[in-house]
């Protein structure tokens, strides 16, 4: 596409949107596209929930009686120390919820304690930012 300038300034016109993106301001701002699932946990069992589109906020609900799970947004048998280095939310009642507002492609989702009567809700707010351009999330304060 050719550049189009200014007759006055001699300056480039823009020339258009930008495409969508992890750091561009209008793909967060729009209303996001709905992504809505769910499972039962076993004790020690751990879920992982790829999203198709890189989201823009997520929601988590316990459900189950006396439940306690975990989210995280690494696997606990990966490489750091999500566990122990206490780098995960927990939920301890039936119907807690949280919601966060980050882009991510992955979350994880564990459980705590005993029982087969364990479970939760996921919807998220998805961008239309591709996953393939959504970096690994570790590090401080995920990982290490």
């Amino acid at each position: 596409m050719p550049v189009v300038t200014d007759p006055k300034t001699g300056q480039p016109i823009f020339g258009g949107a930008t495409s969508v993106g992890l750091r561009n301001v209008g793909s967060y701002q729009v209303s996001g596209q709905p992504f809505i699932t769910g499972s039962r946990l076993l004790s020690g069992e751990e879920k992982r929930i790829d999203f198709p589109y890189v989201t823009k906020n997520i929601t988590t609900i316990a459900s189950g009686s006396n439940c306690s799970i975990r989210i995280h947004f690494n696997s606990t048998s990966s490489a750091g120390n999500v566990i122990t280095g206490l780098h995960f939310i927990s939920l301890d009642n039936d119907e807690d919820a949280l919601t966060l507002d980050v882009k991510c492609k992955t979350i994880f989702i564990s459980c705590i304690n005993g029982g087969d009567d364990k479970g939760f809700q996921v919807m998220a707010s998805l961008t239309n930012v591709p996953v393939r351009r959504m970096y690994q999330l570790t590090g401080s304060g995920l990982t290490d």
